[in-house]
């Protein structure tokens, strides 16, 4: 309003000046014809043009006639989100490929049982660091290492110090007993360091750096291994290399997908869960939404709340002792940062997915709470959490310990016919893997560099061009097999010598299709000497919480 009444002011000044000023000379008649002429050009561009706003972020959804949704109310008639998910929504069920390949993690007949293996009197033993998908690499890479080492893998320790104080010990989480037989035939597993006459071994304390590949192992480790007999390996996070022979890639595989396998109350918890949303719809998709207060600060990006904003998240920051300063928009534009639940439901619905599917959010605290879900809830009505299918009462045994609520989130992803996510964290990177290895079940990862372009100018778009870019910018990233070249990425994510074709498949054209626009695809994709925001689970990595 006030902005209306200013141009209005500014126009009656301009007719003034063309009624009154007419006995001036003619070259001064001119140039104030002139002058009047360009005020009422800007003048109508001004005022008819849209309300620039603060960030793009700051643009909410809003329902419109029972029809479908409007970025913003000038601008309904160009970006307009339907409601269904239009021709694709029958085929995002499925992953074209995935019929001609399998999960296949047997050794081969020359790696070395643990029999032959191991040496006595060589324990290692680690403490994991982070959260549980942080902690569950740790575990895996562990007992690679031993095997390395020649050595017996004591129980690992799980983190208790860090930001979420779980006071969890393995076997609270984990299956020990299945964990120890499940690998008896490669490594050699016990529970606590024994007794050397009536002496407790005390260990070596040491860290060996990140990608530690073989050769690293057993020149830094070794040596302090058969001389003291004992080595802990302290903040055991990705401290192993990328780069393996193809049977300890197997030997990963075997401890990842067969056995870590949780405990049975966490097994049964996360059973009822899904079984209670299967009974709501054939179908569903589970959401790892990462958009807490703490990884939005740890990750240096910025929303578009304003001074509050910058001030609650800073403050945040100043846990982290070394966290230097990042720049929001060049994090954004690398596709580091997060996307909001807001850009989340654009993509799916582009991606074929109508508000009648329902949907598994799997996060921690909000940042905004449920304003800043109101636009997901508003695309995705059908909207569901473990506080909204499980009562307070049964989810008490689980509520007071971080990681065990994770493990019934992980559940609940794993089992889910489509698994997307908001970031390329610890918990996204393990389940991409393991949907991959069994029956490559669909998985949606956000081209984030891509995608910030589109949705900075989605405004500027109808929804068909938006929606149209969208799937192209999605080539590779939707769990199709060999979508990634092996090497690519993080192991855990793309265990590519652990998946198998099938022998009556023509490989070569599956291979091809697979790999369409590659050379576009990997431009994306996260290598292995690329350490980002996410592979901290916003805390750890090298940084001490003060």
């Amino acid at each position: 309003m006030k902005k209306r009444k200013l141009f209005l002011g500014i126009f009656q000044i301009i007719l003034h000046t063309l009624l009154f000023r007419r006995r001036k000379r003619p070259i001064h008649r001119f140039l104030t014809l002139a002058s009047a002429l360009f005020g009422a050009i800007l003048f109508f561009i001004l005022f008819f043009s849209p309300p620039i706003h603060q960030h793009h972020l700051i643009n909410p959804i809003s329902f419109i006639n029972g029809t479908g949704f409007h970025m913003n109310l000038q601008q309904q008639h160009v970006f307009r989100v339907p409601m269904g998910g239009g021709s694709l929504s029958g085929d995002v069920w499925i992953s074209k490929q995935s019929k001609f390949y399998h999960g296949c993690s047997d050794s081969s007949n020359y790696f070395p049982t643990a029999e032959v293996n191991t040496h006595p009197n060589r324990y290692l033993m680690i403490a994991t660091s982070g959260g549980l998908n942080q902690q569950r690499t740790g575990i895996v890479d562990a007992v690679v290492a031993a095997h390395i080492l020649n050595a017996i893998l004591v129980v690992p320790k799980l983190d208790q110090k860090s930001y979420w104080k779980d006071s969890s010990n393995f076997s609270e989480i984990f299956d020990v007993d299945w964990f120890i037989s499940r690998i008896s035939k490669d490594v050699k597993i016990i529970r606590d360091l024994p007794r050397i006459g009536d002496k407790i071994i005390t260990p070596y304390t040491t860290r060996v750096p990140r990608k530690c590949n073989a050769k690293c192992y057993q020149t830094r480790i070794l040596p302090i291994l058969k001389k003291k007999h004992a080595v802990q390996l302290t903040k055991f996070d990705y401290r192993l290399s990328n780069r393996l022979t193809t049977d300890m890639q197997k030997l990963r595989c075997r401890v990842n997908y067969h056995a870590l396998k949780f405990t049975d109350p966490i097994t049964e918890m996360g059973r009822k869960l899904v079984e209670r949303i299967r009974m709501k719809s054939k179908h569903f998709v589970a959401l790892h939404l990462r958009f807490e207060p703490d990884m939005l600060a740890f990750s240096g990006c910025y929303y578009g709340g304003g001074d509050k904003e910058r001030k609650e998240l800073g403050k945040i920051r100043k846990r982290w002792k070394t966290l230097h300063a990042r720049n929001p928009d060049k994090e954004r534009r690398n596709g580091k940062c997060p996307l909001t639940p807001e850009e989340i439901g654009l993509m799916l619905r582009a991606l074929g997915f109508g508000n009648d599917v329902h949907i598994y959010v799997a996060s921690g605290e909000i940042y905004g709470g449920e304003e800043t879900l109101a636009p997901l809830k508003a695309l995705f009505p059908n909207f569901y959490s473990k506080d909204t299918i499980a009562s307070k009462e049964e989810l008490a045994p689980f509520s007071s310990f971080s990681s065990r609520m994770a493990a019934l989130d992980f559940m609940v992803c794993d089992e889910s016919d489509v698994f997307v996510s908001n970031n390329n964290g610890n918990m996204a990177r393990m389940l991409a893997g393991r949907r991959r290895y069994f029956d490559h079940k669909p998985t949606i990862r956000p081209n984030a560099k891509k995608l910030n372009n589109l949705l900075l100018r989605r405004n500027n778009m109808t929804w068909e061009e938006f929606a149209s870019q969208i799937r192209t910018s999605q080539i590779g990233f939707m769990g199709e097999p060999m979508e990634v070249k092996p090497g690519r990425g993080e192991f855990h994510e793309n265990p590519t010598a652990c998946i198998c074709a099938d022998s009556e498949m023509d490989t070569g054209a599956a291979t091809i299709s697979a790999r369409r626009d590659m050379d576009e695809v990997t431009d994306g994709q996260v290598g292995e000497e690329e350490q980002e925001w996410s592979d901290t689970e916003y805390t750890e990595n090298e940084l001490e919480i003060q």
